[in-house]
Formats: C-alpha cells, structure tokens, sequence
C-alpha cells in the first residue's frame, strides 16, 4: 500500500469509491462524493491533506482534512475538519483507514494545525485519540450524539484554552 496526495486525475476513482465505502453506512446521507467535490473548490481545501492509499494503481483509500474554526464570540480558532475518510469496502478491516488517518495527522502537524473536529463512529476514533468534544467545551451548530462528536489535539493542550462552536466552510451546507 502506498499513501499520496490525491492528484486531479484520481478524481473520478475517488468519487466510485466514496460511494461504495458509505452505501452500506445508516449513519450516511450518501452525499460525501458531493462534500468532497465541493470541498475542493472551496477556500477550506487543503491538497496537502487530501491523501489518497493505493493497492496496486488503484484507490482503495481517501482521508480529507479540511479548514474549520471554533469560534467564541469575537475570538476564532483554526483548526481542521475530518470528513470524509473512505475505506473500499472489499480493502476494509485491513489497517488502510488507521494508516490514511495516522499520516493525515502527521502531515497536519507539520503544517501547523493544532486540533482536528470531527463526527464520526464512536467505537473507531478513539483509538487515535480523540475524545468527545463536550471535554473541550467546544459545540457543533447542529444536534448531534455526544458520543460521535470529538476532537484531537495534534499538540498536546491545544485545545484547553478554546471553546466555542463549531464553524464549518459552506460546501458543509450547515
């Protein structure tokens, strides 16, 4: 397996993928080909974070961190969304999601960003170490299960002085 950034010719093989990772998923909408599309050609996009995993010269995995903030009142704090990341569902349970999401983090920290937001499976990030964002005083404009709200601090405290909510870039449509 082999781990790069998504290049503009991986665009349609991302899309197939996307769909086929969140058919099964109850939790989706099915529209997280859109999101990403839409992502791309918004301010929130960040190529460097946009990583794709190969099984001989096919995309079998896809992770996108892209720009959010916190805000409280007039304060805003940078940090970046998980969504989506995509497993094909006949290359699931073999380490590709934990190897896209363990590199995604690498490769955030050496840009710069501090914490990272995300809704997701609440028996699957924590063991990355998110935890629920209800600890760090932080809200999402929208209802959600706690259990499935989290945050990561790539810098260890990142987040002990930030609270607010939660302001996603409009391709999120929120």
């Amino acid at each position: 397996m082999h781990i790069r950034q998504e290049r503009n010719t991986d665009f349609e093989q991302i899309k197939l993928l996307i769909k086929a990772a969140f058919k099964q998923d109850v939790f989706s909408d099915q529209q997280e080909h859109h999101l990403v599309a839409n992502l791309r050609k918004s301010d929130a996009y960040i190529p460097q974070l946009t990583l794709v995993a190969e099984v001989a010269d096919q995309v079998v995995g896809h992770i996108l961190l892209s720009r959010i903030i916190i805000r409280d009142g007039e304060q805003e704090y940078p940090v970046l969304a998980l969504a989506p990341v995509s497993v094909h569902p006949n290359f699931q349970r073999q380490g590709i999601g934990q190897r896209l999401i363990e590199t995604a983090h690498d490769q955030a920290r050496v840009l710069g960003y501090q914490a990272i937001i995300l809704v997701g499976h609440a028996d699957y990030y924590p063991r990355f170490g998110y935890r629920p964002i209800a600890d760090f005083g932080i809200r999402l404009p929208f209802p959600a299960p706690p259990e499935n709200c989290m945050a990561l601090e790539l810098v260890p405290g990142a987040l002990s002085e930030v609270q607010g909510e939660v302001i996603y870039s409009d391709p999120f449509g929120l």
